[in-house]
């Protein structure tokens, strides 16, 4: 049995993995310990410089559903298509190697997969910010009513719900048919942030789709390391290329003129340039103040952003003070409100984490 299961497996699941190897082994153990048995479960060490590599290896020594491959560093996005290419599960699921799934996880979504033919299941799960000590965190759950929607249109009409609460951006949310993503050629992009793109290709023209509201996937944000903490020098052109992605995608599903869609994409965008804000404040910019002061008044007053401001409709008083400098384009207190997001960042994970949680 053991050999049929690797031989014909049910789902494919995805670890691209690069300098986890405080975390790989729970990622791994979590997809062992399934109640669904049937599943292989793909490991990219993505060019590792500490031990993830040899903890997959030594894990899949004793387990033949694990194939652990590995590559020099190119990066996830190279990662997960190595691992596309050799999958030969019906499903397809990805976990990040700092991560980790409930046990139940592939059983029910393969279940709701099933029983309606779906090419996609998406899934509520946890965001949990680690600060202070190693057991202090917060914990804020990411869900959506369950839904069985009837027409690709239901869905489309829908999906503004699905993008505020952020289960239309990750990957590792969802269950996709491996079948749907073959035909759609669907493969991650080679830039930083691929997640979005990727499951845009997939929702473009999808029609059968499903969400649960049960969440499964524990998002570890470790926020002293994590990737929002550093500087992006291209931050804001790549918010810019976001946004133009969302407009093409609402204009694609014939619902530019749609209120509740339109007010959810230009909030989005408008929230957004308030990170984009305190990116430049971040105090490894290199911008001297002139140069940080241009860049922020070219920002809050292009048109997109004043066109944002007009249509959003922020859902806290906390927002709404955020988008004050943008609506009055007042470079200044932009620039004040930018360094106390940055600070508070850096020093109070815990208060930021549940400002942005709330906002």
């Amino acid at each position: 049995m053991a050999h049929m299961e690797k031989r014909v497996p049910k789902v494919s699941v995805i670890i691209p993995a690069y300098n986890v190897d405080r975390f790989i082994g729970r990622a791994i153990e979590s997809l062992q310990n399934q109640t669904m048995r049937n599943f292989e479960l793909i490991v990219v060490d993505d060019g590792s410089t500490d031990r993830t590599g040899q903890v997959a290896d030594r894990m899949a020594e004793r387990d033949i559903r694990i194939d652990v491959i590995h590559t020099e560093n190119q990066g996830a996005a190279a990662a997960r298509n190595v691992a596309l290419d050799r999958a030969r599960g019906e499903f397809v699921h990805f976990v990040d190697g700092d991560d980790w799934v409930e046990p139940t996880m592939l059983a029910d979504l393969v279940e709701i997969a099933e029983a309606d033919d779906l090419d996609l299941v998406i899934a509520g799960f946890y965001i949990e910010t680690y600060y202070g000590s190693a057991d202090q965190h917060t914990t804020e759950l990411k869900s959506q009513p369950t839904c069985r929607y009837a027409s690709q249109q239901e869905f489309r009409s829908g999906a503004w719900r699905l993008f505020d609460t952020n289960l239309l951006y990750t990957p590792w949310n969802k269950l996709f048919r491996r079948s749907y993503l073959e035909r759609i050629h669907a493969r991650f992009k080679p830039t930083f942030w691929d997640d979005f793109p990727f499951v845009l290709d997939v929702i473009r023209d999808i029609e059968r789709v499903a969400v649960t509201e049960r969440a499964y996937y524990h998002f570890i944000r470790l926020r002293a390391e994590s990737e929002t903490a550093r500087w992006r020098p291209n931050m804001y052109e790549k918010r810019e290329e976001e946004h133009g992605w969302m407009l093409d995608l609402y204009e694609h599903w014939g619902l530019s003129g749609d209120p509740a869609s339109v007010e959810m994409v230009q909030r989005r965008y408008a929230e957004r340039l308030v990170g984009c804000i305190e990116n430049v404040c971040n105090p490894s910019c290199k911008l001297t103040d002139a140069e940080k002061r241009e860049q922020v008044e070219q920002m809050i007053g292009s048109e997109r952003a004043q066109l944002a401001v007009s249509i959003a409709q922020p859902r806290s008083r906390m927002m709404k003070l955020m988008l004050m400098p943008v609506r009055r384009r007042d470079a200044g207190l932009a620039l004040a409100e930018g360094r106390f997001i940055s600070f508070v960042k850096r020093h109070n994970t815990k208060l930021f984490a549940t400002l942005k949680a709330n906002r």
